[in-house]
């Protein structure tokens, strides 16, 4: 067990966790971005350098806003543009909302939400071995075959929502697609947090909305990658997962949210600290600009 000089030094600095919140929260609109409305509803930001590429697809101006009357449209956009070499298709539909709690009212492919800054969803699940000497942490090292952040480390469980899923749904298919988690087990994760961000990345601009769950799994599980995205798993310290998030990047980028949540609700961060409170503002994104 940690000792008490070691849990103080542990909970007394946030510095090295918020660096990770602001890296995670880059986007400041509008900037140079044109705002995208999906009919009548206001849906995301286009980068200018895309701006004439959507008039010429037949998109409406109005007020400075690029305008797709028809929003069942946007997934044949979405088709034209990647068979033009706009973006790389992930063959994977993601739903499309005007907010990160309306109903959808579109789809489009994975790959082209950041193009459209559309808010898109995803589930991430701390998988928990409770030993004598402190929980434990499942992690995952993703594949060097990843095209996003190749051989980070990752959650046991974590994806994206496709369309027609709720979170529950696509958190059991990520954990029997990627882990090999039986039915049974899943069902027993429990709902722990939902992380908001807004970042520029090479691809455009994500605004993701995270569903957090916990499992508490038996002494003796071991995941198993099946679906080649994981190159293996490892258990280790839930204090060593702080230790590495504290110090470095070994995680994939939007893990060390989820992550920092996890650890200021074990304490491993004192969610009462200025710091502490800094920390669970941003994570909630519930003052961000970019889901107003």
């Amino acid at each position: 067990m940690a000792t008490h000089m070691e849990q103080t030094r542990m909970t007394s600095d946030a510095a090295p966790f918020i660096r990770h919140l602001d890296s995670c929260n880059t986007a400041r609109l509008p900037g140079a971005r044109a705002p995208f409305r999906l009919g009548d509803a206001p849906a995301g930001w286009i980068a200018p350098d895309l701006v004439p590429e959507l008039e010429r697809r037949g998109l409406r101006r109005l007020s400075g806003a690029l305008v797709l009357d028809d929003p069942a449209a946007l997934e044949a956009l979405g088709e034209t543009l990647a068979a033009n070499g706009v973006y790389r298709s992930h063959h994977e539909m993601f739903d499309v909302a005007p907010t990160a709690d309306a109903a959808p009212v579109a789809r489009i492919d994975r790959g082209a939400l950041p193009l459209f800054g559309l808010i898109a969803h995803g589930v991430h699940m701390n998988g928990l071995v409770r030993h004598p000497d402190g929980p434990h942490l499942w992690v995952g090292r993703r594949a060097m075959t990843k095209r996003l952040d190749p051989g980070k480390l990752d959650h046991l469980v974590a994806g994206g929502i496709p369309a027609g899923h709720t979170p529950r749904q696509a958190l059991e298919k990520e954990a029997a697609e990627e882990a090999g988690i039986a039915p049974g087990l899943i069902a027993r994760a429990t709902p722990a947090a939902c992380i908001r961000y807004a970042m520029d990345r090479p691809e455009g601009l994500r605004r993701d909305v995270l569903h957090c769950y916990d499992l508490d799994l038996p002494p003796d599980f071991v995941p198993v990658p099946t679906d080649g995205e994981v190159e293996s798993f490892m258990l280790i310290p839930l204090r060593e997962a702080w230790r590495i998030v504290r110090d470095g990047d070994a995680f994939k980028f939007n893990v060390n949210l989820v992550l920092i949540d996890l650890f200021l609700r074990h304490r491993l961060i004192d969610p009462d600290s200025p710091g502490g409170r800094r920390l669970r503002a941003g994570l909630s994104g519930l003052d961000n600009p970019a889901f107003a």
